[in-house]
């Protein structure tokens, strides 16, 4: 049972970067699924979630109108395209899913498990 994400890199300013996260052992239909991240020093923060029970997504602050999150059922992966990147993105990302089924109760992280190693995104001004 793992999650793995990939897609994290270096990149400059106002580019753009594709995240993914694949699970194995589990399912992700039926759960609220997020991404989070942890910059140096800072504590971790949720990002975006993908909750196909009700089609919605939700996404903090600060990256609202940059940032989209899907989610395939299929292919039981979880995607994060990131645009106009800025160096303030910098972190670890991770993704994670909801403990309990059909419920979405935000971005705590005391929700989720089966969290992922997480995949390093570096910008650069």
């Amino acid at each position: 049972v793992q999650s793995v994400e990939s897609g994290g890199c270096s990149a400059q300013a106002g580019g753009s970067l594709r995240l993914s996260c694949s699970a194995s052992g589990y399912t992700y239909s039926g759960y609220a699924v997020s991404w989070f991240r942890q910059a140096p020093g800072k504590e971790r923060e949720g990002v975006a979630a993908s909750y196909t029970v009700t089609g919605s997504t939700e996404y903090a602050d600060s990256v609202k109108g940059r940032f989209t999150v899907s989610q395939n059922d299929d292919e039981n992966t979880l995607y994060l395209q990131m645009n106009s990147l800025k160096p303030e993105d910098t972190a670890i990302y991770y993704c994670a899913q909801e403990r309990v089924l059909r419920v979405w109760r935000g971005f705590d992280s005391r929700w989720y498990h089966n969290w992922g190693p997480g995949t390093q995104v570096t910008v650069s001004s």
